[in-house]
């Protein structure tokens, strides 16, 4: 898919209309490098209670697995295949890190007379020969759904629960029965979902997938990590950067961050002779092209900007080498603007930054950008470095003239496991809905599109805890209370830059939404915010 051609820059950043303001803060030509979850995914799930490895393995989604002496395949209708005589990597507790998200299986299900003969038979192990209809209905209707104490009542009810198929509601069932350790009750409903889900169906059935996928794993993990040492065939970089080149142009999620953030960091710069950007999560150097452009062409000529990229050293798989890239990049781009240019790359992971890897010059004005970065740091609810508020701090320290921030607006930190569950579904449905409408549902470069740009995050989520569980958004709410407790003050967000991405969701479905409160921007899908923007100083 071609983007279309950056238009001329010409003029000042602050006196073009509004449509114009775009070409400043909008990164065109350029493959998107977020939704990656770009870490070691583990589990502390519950003990597993069936002692066959067998019947819990993790599966490549489309090319196999590495050391395995099977192959993974999709089912006529896009659904997960189980295999059998999976045989696990011999370094089962040396973390890997991988892109997307395989798909699993419970148990080999050839079709759906086969799995109506086991239900058959569960049946009558359990509950004898007598299980009728008219039970089931009774159940449902007595109000005691939900308060079963019997083995009996329990199994009637989940019966029900498969007689009305709603998908939703055995995902839920089945996270319930994990969390209390119910393991047969969970394999079965595993058993059932899986036919249920399909990588190339409705919103709900494709996110079902990769959630069926989490509770699999979360389900086969004791601690130490089956799920952390199954590794899946990556794809290379070339392809990888296509897959997110595809999502940043089908949804407007990643330009809305970087459009507001530039513009926030083009207003505070613009009276500076010298501007130090330091990103924490820099990955491709996409969002500094335009901003690059804009202050080009800004009045008396363009500051001397230094840009110091930080990024983990494991995120080099997707661009294909280190940050030398990036700043090569970058170098060329400034060169053709006329615009001095210095770039340190610092390959180092966040929660090992410290204030000698930033480099900064006295007599620079500094801006710091925190992009779907902060929510990878560890706080106090995992251990005893609070990561989050430590990086804050040291920001602070620096006097930075505005720092931004762009994160999911979703509540997945300290939510225990089946409220983040549920808030999982919730979030992520949105997301697989408005990809819904700009992709067909059979369109191979979507499937794979879901499954390494999204995927990886779902899983992680739903089957990792302790520090192997990297994905831990947070509300606006408690990053607010973080950064004022760290010392800083709001700085509300320009109305140019408000109505130019007014302007940008009109060119998308109108089901996307844009809401201002407080000088942050909620940029959403049918009313639920998905990603939030806003900028601070001190």
């Amino acid at each position: 898919m071609q983007m279309s051609q950056k238009p001329k820059i010409t003029g000042t950043y602050f006196d073009q209309p509004v449509k114009e303001l775009e070409s400043y803060c909008l990164p065109s030509n350029q493959s998107l490098d977020q939704y990656q979850s770009g870490s070691d995914d583990g589990s502390n799930g519950v003990q597993q209670s069936i002692h066959n490895p067998d019947q819990y393995c993790t599966l490549d989604s489309s090319s196999g697995m590495q050391n395995s002496s099977s192959t993974a395949s999709f089912s006529p209708d896009g659904s997960p295949v189980s295999l059998q005589n999976y045989s696990y990597p011999s370094d089962h507790h040396s973390p890997e890190y991988t892109w997307g998200s395989p798909i699993s299986g419970s148990r080999v299900i050839d079709n759906e007379n086969d799995l109506g003969h086991m239900i058959r038979q569960l049946e009558t192990a359990m509950l004898g020969s007598d299980l009728d209809n008219s039970d089931l209905h009774s159940i449902a209707a007595s109000g005691r759904a939900t308060e079963v104490s019997t083995e009996e009542e329990k199994w009637k009810y989940m019966m029900e629960m498969i007689a009305r198929g709603d998908l939703k509601e055995l995902l839920c069932a089945c996270a319930k029965t994990i969390e209390k350790k119910d393991m047969y009750m969970a394999d079965c409903l595993i058993t059932q979902l899986h036919q249920m889900v399909s990588v190339s169906g409705e919103p709900m059935q494709r996110l079902g997938a990769y959630m069926v996928e989490g509770l699999v794993a979360r389900l086969a993990s004791s601690g130490s990590s089956i799920y952390n040492a199954l590794r899946c065939k990556e794809p290379a970089g070339a392809e990888l950067l296509s897959y997110m080149h595809i999502l940043y142009e089908i949804c407007p999620y990643f330009k809305f961050g970087y459009m507001s953030a530039n513009g926030a960091i083009a207003e505070a710069m613009k009276e500076e002779s010298r501007v130090h950007i330091i990103d924490f999560h820099i990955a491709q150097g996409s969002q500094w092209l335009t901003l690059i452009h804009a202050l080009a062409s800004r009045p008396g000529g363009p500051p001397r900007i230094c840009i110091t990229g930080i990024d983990d050293p494991t995120s080099s798989f997707a661009r294909g080498g280190g940050l030398e890239i990036v700043g090569q990049r970058l170098h060329k781009l400034a060169e053709s603007c006329k615009v001095p240019f210095e770039f340190h790359a610092a390959v180092i992971s966040g929660t090992e930054v410290q204030l000698e890897n930033l480099r900064i010059q006295p007599g620079e004005a500094i801006a710091v950008n925190f992009a779907m970065m902060l929510h990878h740091m560890p706080d106090e609810s995992v251990g005893t470095e609070n990561h989050r508020d430590r990086l804050l701090r040291l920001v602070k320290s620096l006097s930075p003239k505005v720092v931004t921030l762009v994160e999911q607006e979703a509540n997945t930190n300290t939510a225990p496991f089946l409220p983040r569950f549920m808030e999982t579904m919730d979030h992520y449905l949105a997301i697989f809905e408005s990809i819904d409408v700009s992709l067909p549902r059979e369109h191979k470069e979507r499937i794979s599109t879901e499954q390494h740009c999204l995927a990886r995050e779902i899983v992680n989520i739903i089957a990792c805890e302790g520090p192997e569980r990297v994905e831990r958004h947070e509300l606006l709410g408690k990053w607010r209370s973080r950064f004022i407790m760290a010392g800083f003050t709001p700085s509300p967000l320009s109305s140019f830059v408000n109505n130019t991405i007014k302007t940008l969701l009109q060119s998308y479905c109108d089901k996307y939404t844009l809401e201002e409160r407080d000088g942050v921007l909620y940029l959403g899908w049918m009313n639920r915010a998905i990603v939030t923007s806003c900028a601070w100083r001190c």
